[in-house]
């Protein structure tokens, strides 16, 4: 198994057990799902619950939120007001990602900045329709994935993107 981390924060972003599409060389796209957990419910596939564990008439407390953020601790943000204020922190942002790639991925420079601002334009123009979420450790100088609720098989289904040279894989 990979997990995806973030290269200013170190904070896990997302792993390879989700259906992951890259879009222009430059964004990962995952599609989510709602889930609802019982706390402590784990139930392995092919599996009965046992009579020891049956309902004990306690009141259980349940989880309700999309796979990706409840899997890897993500935290929604309120940074942006507006457009405006997530450009700057665009801005900043690339800025860092173009320096670590030019250290690491001299090569990758030039295909990130120019598939990039396409991406971005493209986002900036669906700005109202988005929600952003930052890794367990709450720092948007680090990055910000983005959700977005999309119409698939008649099914509103969150849609979380990440830019792909903003993180490192890890073997797990």
């Amino acid at each position: 198994m990979k997990l995806y981390k973030d290269i200013f924060t170190g904070d896990e972003m997302f792993s390879d057990t989700y259906k992951i599409k890259l879009i222009d060389e430059v964004i990962y796209e995952i599609q989510g799902r709602l889930v609802q957990r019982k706390e402590g419910d784990i139930q392995l596939a092919g599996s009965n619950p046992s009579q020891e564990e049956a309902d004990e008439g306690t009141d259980d407390s349940v989880e309700t939120g999309i796979d990706i953020v409840l899997n890897h601790r993500l935290c929604e943000t309120f940074a942006f007001g507006d457009k405006k204020g997530y450009t700057l922190y665009l801005k900043e942002y690339m800025k860092k990602v173009v320096d670590k790639l030019a250290e690491k991925s001299p090569d990758q420079v030039d295909v990130f900045k120019s598939n990039m601002n396409k991406a971005v334009k493209e986002l900036l123009g669906r700005f109202k329709d988005l929600q952003f979420f930052t890794g367990e450790s709450m720092d948007v100088d680090g990055m910000v994935a983005i959700c977005e609720y999309r119409e698939l098989d008649g099914q509103s289904v969150p849609v979380f993107m990440f830019f792909k040279h903003g993180l490192e894989e890890e073997k797990y």
